[in-house]
């Protein structure tokens, strides 16, 4: 049996050698262009003792600074935990390496869902021994205030590594929004982020992440989920802002029958973003279900949406579907599903539709007593509607100026 300080010898040696692996999509970001960031910073009381303008970072990235109408609140500046605080006994909320010191069976948890070699960007976030959040919702209970976390950049040229760990235990019910974003200044920077997650039985589990990243910004997050029996996985992404590149590609594992995942994903790839953006569900036990709906817009971008689906149980049943729309000459969609049936008791379906605003559309909106502008920003702002909720205002408010400017350019 492989004693505690082997396996980690075995993990670090992995890591070592995958510190050249390039990953499988995305542009490649050399790791020695960026200082590591600060991995100590100044702890605040309350975030509201932030700048204005770091607040209102915060605000359109999900995250309230007053943390009213949030069971909990953990903030990570750089590569440090400036700030966590809980305001419900259903949640757990510290920081991943407090989390590791006060529970020896968490490294059952750490780094068995995303391994430490399969990428430079793994490799080398696994040998900054990186913080991040530790989030556990106690068995049974079921917290009805999301819990907010954010991951702020606020040094320049810099990469930022966080390794979090959330467990949903028995019959518990959570919801999570996520921010990640700069501090104003910050315009270049790479974010390297692992986020493993564990449904239990009975569990649901709801993971908003909102990317408000700087136009020179480099992400690479890596995140799988484990569902079990009877469990509800529901992910909603949200990167509607300029980014230089982000590769993502999260994957949930259906391992106890009846388990259920799915993945609700708007993106807009603005002039000189490449996004290559994605999700994958993996059929492992009987009766589960999944579905990836996929909405994204160029708007002189380069945006990949892929969308995987592997039925290896009887009576998994998926669906896929990605559309993009395409609003300007400059940019370029690809939509790429994969669909895998291991067994004949398998049903996964999927469509993929790429292009242009119909005009006639457009018209009959303008008939309606629409102005153009307005009629395009209907249909994007219909487009993008995957249905997720719970949004705080001053968020919603700053979409619907997004949408509203993507409006006024696409015809």
């Amino acid at each position: 049996m492989q004693t505690k300080s082997n396996l980690k010898q075995d993990l670090k040696e992995r890591a070592e050698k995958a510190l050249d692996k390039k990953a499988s999509y995305g542009q490649d970001f050399d790791l020695s262009e960026y200082e590591i960031a600060p991995s100590e910073s100044e702890q605040v009381e309350t975030l509201t003792e932030w700048d204005e303008k770091t607040q209102k970072q915060l605000l359109n990235t999900g995250v309230v600074p007053s943390g009213e109408g949030r069971s909990g609140s953990l903030v990570v500046l750089n590569n440090a935990v400036s700030y966590s605080s809980t305001k419900s006994e259903n949640v757990e909320l510290i920081p991943t390496k407090q989390a590791r010191e006060k529970y020896d069976w968490l490294d059952d948890y750490a780094w068995n869902l995303v391994p430490v070699d399969a990428d430079k960007y793994t490799a080398a976030t696994y040998l900054q021994q990186p913080n991040g959040y530790f989030i556990r919702a106690h068995a049974g209970k079921k917290e009805t205030l999301p819990v907010q976390t954010c991951l702020l950049l606020g040094n320049k040229e810099v990469s930022q590594t966080v390794h979090n760990i959330i467990i949903v235990e028995e019959n518990a019910e959570l919801e999570i929004i996520t921010g990640c974003t700069t501090k104003e200044e910050v315009m270049s920077g790479l974010h390297l982020g692992i986020s493993e997650m564990y449904v239990k039985k009975g569990g649901k589990l709801t993971f908003t992440m909102v990317h408000n990243w700087a136009e020179d910004i480099g992400v690479r997050p890596r995140t799988k989920v484990k569902v079990e029996e009877g469990g509800t996985f529901i992910n909603n992404y949200i990167a509607l802002k300029p980014v230089k590149s982000i590769q993502s590609y999260p994957t949930a594992f259906l391992d106890g029958k009846g388990a259920v995942a799915r993945f609700n994903t708007i993106a807009v790839g603005h002039p000189g973003s490449e996004l290559d953006l994605g999700s994958k569900a993996v059929f492992n036990a009987p009766e589960t279900k999944a579905e990836l709906i996929s909405r994204t817009i160029t708007t002189g971008g380069n945006v990949v949406a892929r969308g995987e689906m592997e039925g290896n149980a009887d009576d998994a049943k998926g669906h896929l579907e990605c559309r993009g729309l395409v609003l300007s000459d400059d940019g370029s969609q690809r939509a790429i599903p994969i669909l895998e049936a291991n067994l004949q008791n398998v049903e996964l379906t999927h469509e993929a539709a790429v292009g242009k605003i119909a005009r006639d559309q457009v018209e009959y909106l303008m008939s309606r007593g629409l102005s153009e502008d307005e009629a395009v920003g209907m249909i994007v702002r219909g487009f993008l509607d995957v249905g997720i909720k719970g949004l705080p205002d001053e968020l919603e408010n700053d979409i619907n100026e997004t949408i509203d400017k993507i409006g006024e350019h696409a015809m």
